[in-house]
């Protein structure tokens, strides 16, 4: 379907919406990103270590076309990704654990990648697949902490609100693996790092806590975070924080023949979404690819643009964003950033005709629940009134799942295997 005047119907639109954000992420899995992207065998040893919602389908990629093009060098490994999120590969063993919540099974895969590149010399070759997801799969306390302890200061910080960039950073800083410190354990081999990036601003050292990339943050950064954010501090968190010698610098010799990739990114699957939106005939201005913030303001703030831009318009258009929000919960509902950006948009639209929306997280889950996000059209107002759904009454108990299930218009696409974070899209159509 090329031309937007085809759609007609409430249901066209939503399968339009939903096949847009099927092209998308089709466009950042690691199915064919590593083609033109691989280092030459080394003489020594290929190892292969990584974490993340993606890493199994890296690890699977990246083994095809290492072997067909160096078919005479061989290559181990072990990468952990979340539970479902496996693909089967011949050289490279897949273990899955618990997201967001780290779990036992995460902390040995860290304790077997450690072991894994232990010993290793300037004649060998490490290959890091990270993408998304991986600071909680791959979860080993540093010194003396427990990973109960991780596990109770992860839970309180992702529920306080606080962005990615601050949640890594106190990761980082409690871990025996992130922040360099397993690239540091592998070194003098050579490691060369690639990323399907799930932060915004695509730094590559936030990216599942680096474990791979030198830090500049400190143990002091990680505890203001938690004092700033009112988290009540054990005291062998602090002490840790207090004592601990930091991560690894970027001036330290062993990172200087290191090299990183960034395979994906939210903008290139926003740039996939514009191409096919102008492909029929629609106009596309994207919002950014690094939006941040408490999810339900941004969906009130973008209900209120696309109001307003509808004012103005003589044919479809399609506003794009990518990023990562926040929830800061304080009700017992189910919900996710992504259900709970559209319920802001959903409330600030009042109703207005013509503007349809959809929001997912591009790993197929978000937060928590089994949908990957929502969709909704200006019909949904009708059904919302005959339901006697609250939106009041979602919102104070994060509960945007409910609502969204109640109207029948959760996306559900199971594990991507991929993983840039949130797509979000409102088509509005002229008046």
């Amino acid at each position: 379907m090329n031309d937007f005047s085809c759609l007609t119907t409430q249901m066209a639109t939503r399968d339009w919406l939903v096949g847009l954000v099927k092209h998308a992420i089709a466009a950042v899995h690691p199915m064919h990103l590593f083609s033109n992207q691989l280092p030459e065998a080394p003489p020594g040893r290929t190892l292969v270590v990584g974490a993340g919602k993606a890493a199994a389908a890296m690890a699977k990629s990246l083994e095809d076309a290492w072997l067909a093009q160096h078919p005479d060098s061989p290559l181990s490994g072990l990468v952990v990704t979340r539970h479902g999120h496996a693909e089967p590969c011949r050289y490279i063993e897949v273990l899955e654990a618990s997201h967001p919540m780290p779990d036992d099974l995460g902390e040995r895969a860290a304790k077997q990648m450690l072991k894994a590149v232990q010993g290793l010399n300037q004649n060998d070759l490490v290959i890091a697949l990270i993408s998304g997801g991986g600071s909680s799969l791959m979860s080993l306390p540093g010194g003396e902490l427990t990973l109960r302890q991780k596990q109770q200061i992860n839970k309180t910080l992702l529920r306080s609100g606080a962005p990615i960039r601050e949640i890594n950073t106190v990761r980082r800083h409690l871990s025996a693996i992130k922040g360099g410190r397993l690239a540091a354990v592998a070194h003098p081999a050579r490691v060369v790092t690639y990323l399907i990036s799930d932060v915004p601003g695509d730094e590559p050292s936030l990216v599942a806590s680096g474990p791979t990339l030198p830090d500049d943050s400190t143990p002091a950064d990680a505890l203001s975070i938690l004092e700033a954010r009112k988290i009540d501090i054990p005291y062998a968190v602090r002490h840790h924080l207090i004592a601990a010698a930091g991560s690894p610098r970027g001036s330290d010799i062993g990172f200087h023949r290191d090299e990183t990739f960034v395979l994906a990114r939210a903008a290139d699957a926003l740039q996939a979404g514009r191409r096919k939106a102008e492909e029929a005939g629609m106009e596309v201005k994207v919002l950014g690819d690094d939006l941040e913030g408490e999810a339900r303001e941004l969906g009130r703030t973008q209900g209120l643009l696309a109001r307003n831009c509808q004012k103005a318009i003589s044919r479809p258009l399609l506003l794009l964003s990518g990023g990562e929000t926040s929830v800061t919960v304080k009700g017992n509902g189910r919900g996710g950033r992504n259900v709970e950006y559209l319920l802001g948009l959903f409330e600030a639209l009042e109703g207005a005709p013509g503007i349809h929306a959809l929001a997912i997280d591009t790993d197929g889950i978000d937060g928590s629940e089994d949908n990957a996000g929502a969709v909704f059209s200006p019909q949904c107002w009708q059904r919302v009134r005959e339901s006697r759904l609250s939106i009041p009454e979602a919102m104070e108990n994060n509960d945007a799942y409910t609502f969204f299930a109640a109207l029948d218009d959760l996306i559900v696409t199971g594990p991507t295997r991929t993983n840039v974070n949130d797509f979000r899209a409102i088509l509005i159509e002229p008046r």
